[in-house]
């Protein structure tokens, strides 16, 4: 049987700061993990991973500002990201998962390979 092919496709895209930059990223990690974030999840969560939570007031009413939203909507964007284990809640703070947080003040190169199962 032949090998498939392996394409390799290089996109560079360059943002102008880490918000839209984190955005970028984590909307990525939701259509390849189709996990169906709205624009606003993903707002939520590159602003969560850059300021480093969303608990205190002043952070809420910062996002609410820069997004023109409201804090109910941030309430119940919280609740559905926890129960994805998005976000977490850490002590007293709700914080995004370590495990798919990035330093966004640095440039990010992604390696994505997607691949055909095995058949049997």
């Amino acid at each position: 049987m032949e090998q498939p092919t392996i394409i390799v496709q290089k996109l560079k895209i360059e943002e102008k700061d880490d918000f839209l930059l984190a955005e970028k990223y984590y909307s990525i990690l939701s259509v390849l993990n189709d996990l169906k974030l709205t624009h606003r999840e993903t707002q939520l969560i590159a602003f969560t991973a850059i300021r480093g939570n969303i608990s205190y007031k002043h952070l809420r009413e910062e996002f609410c500002i820069k997004y023109n939203t409201s804090s109910p909507t941030i309430n119940n964007m919280i609740s559905k990201l926890k129960k994805m284990s998005i976000l977490i809640k850490d002590k007293s703070k709700v914080k995004v998962n370590p495990v798919i947080i990035l330093k966004f003040a640095n440039d990010i190169r992604l390696d994505i390979t997607l691949s055909h199962g095995q058949t049997n």
